[in-house]
């Protein structure tokens, strides 16, 4: 591994970031340039956005530690782990709910013939109350999808009954396959198509190809998602994603801040969204489950208490390599902040503190 040297940390208010107090300014700038001081996370690309656009945008530290030193660009890749669920597969499954090709509240089992419990349904997948457990390594069975899926579903099989949120990847394992075999379409194919494409979010992809790859931020160094020792870099770090070819429903999306700024822009006004109506919206990001500190909605999280003071409906949600977003439509703010934290290893402590130093600068401005 090679030795960090400090890196710049580029941070740029645009004209329409007058909102930002010299305050506020001061108190985010000094949360992003402490990655100097400390070297964590390796590196980060933030945004922050309104319903006009740009407010701030920043972006510093190294997209890679190992070999050969990579200096964060603005616009590098991510790894967005968990944030796939959000960002492909809950809309993915509120538009087939709007195009009235299935209703959240039908049985799993009615799209999956091989899944044989009935009482687990679309709902309790979306909001974690289905009772499966929240995770298995299921790569061990090695790169063979057909196996990974055999082993959801007996763990599904034996799993609790519905009703208490347990957060789990399974839950959007299965929901990717259910969104496939309903749309009878692939799903990094039925993404592009339906909400890529439409939010002209032309860098957001599964499986990136090589240009994109060469940009990707690396992230962990003879981790626990493989078989083997190595840098994964421009492939998912998930394990269990790897397993399934780099596309599921709960992990294998890379972007950069400008797709996710898109994305993040589209929420924030809700009678405008180019794929999802206003009431999906308003479902998505109300109260549906759970209380503090893991309250639901559909797909997202809600209620963002250790992040700061945030208004009634903001949501936000996050992944394990080190990205988050957060949409407070009341506020009319988004935040788009993607860092490979893992890497060259993990440190969630740290990263969690890095989060929450960011968001509870930026909520000063609310």
């Amino acid at each position: 591994m090679t030795t960090a040297t400090p890196s710049r940390v580029n941070v740029e208010f645009t004209e329409g970031s007058s909102r930002f107090t010299a305050t506020a300014r001061n108190a985010v700038t000094a949360a992003l340039v402490g990655t100097l001081a400390t070297s964590f996370p390796a590196g980060f690309n933030l945004a922050v956005i309104d319903r006009s656009g740009m407010l701030v945008r920043a972006w510093g530290g190294h997209a890679n530690l190992v070999g050969v030193l990579e200096d964060t660009r603005s616009d590098t890749v991510y790894d967005l782990a968990s944030l796939t669920k959000v960002v492909a597969t809950t809309p993915l499954a509120l538009w087939l709910e709007d195009q009235k090709f299935w209703k959240l509240n039908q049985p799993l089992a009615d799209w999956l013939p091989d899944f044989t419990r009935r009482d687990i349904t679309l709902r309790q997948l979306l909001t974690h109350t289905s009772g499966i457990i929240a995770h298995r390594p299921f790569f061990h069975l090695g790169p063979d999808p057909r196996a990974v899926r055999r082993a959801v579903y007996d763990e599904a099989q034996r799993a609790a009954a519905p009703g208490r949120v347990l957060y789990s990847d399974l839950n959007f394992m299965l929901l990717g396959w259910a969104i496939s075999a309903c749309a009878k379409e692939p799903l990094d194919r039925l993404f592009r198509r339906v909400v890529a494409a439409p939010l002209a979010m032309s860098e957001t992809r599964y499986r990136p190809g090589s240009r994109e790859r060469a940009r990707a931020a690396a992230t962990e160094l003879d981790g626990d998602q493989r078989l083997g020792p190595g840098l994964v870099r421009g492939e998912v770090h998930d394990g269990n994603a790897w397993a399934l070819g780099g596309v599921s429903g709960h992990a294998g999306l890379f972007s950069t801040t400008a797709d996710l700024s898109l994305f993040a822009g589209a929420l924030l006004a809700p009678r405008h969204h180019p794929v999802l109506s206003a009431g999906a919206l308003s479902r998505m990001s109300r109260h549906q489950a759970g209380r503090q500190p893991d309250v639901r909605g559909l797909g997202w999280r809600i209620e963002p208490r250790e992040w700061g003071t945030w208004p009634e409906g903001t949501y936000w949600h996050t992944g394990f390599t080190g990205t988050s977003l957060l949409i407070a439509p009341r506020a009319n703010v988004a935040v788009v902040l993607l860092t490979n934290a893992v890497h060259p290893t993990r440190d969630l402590v740290r990263q969690a503190a890095f989060r929450t130093a960011v968001h509870r600068a930026l909520a000063k401005v609310n």
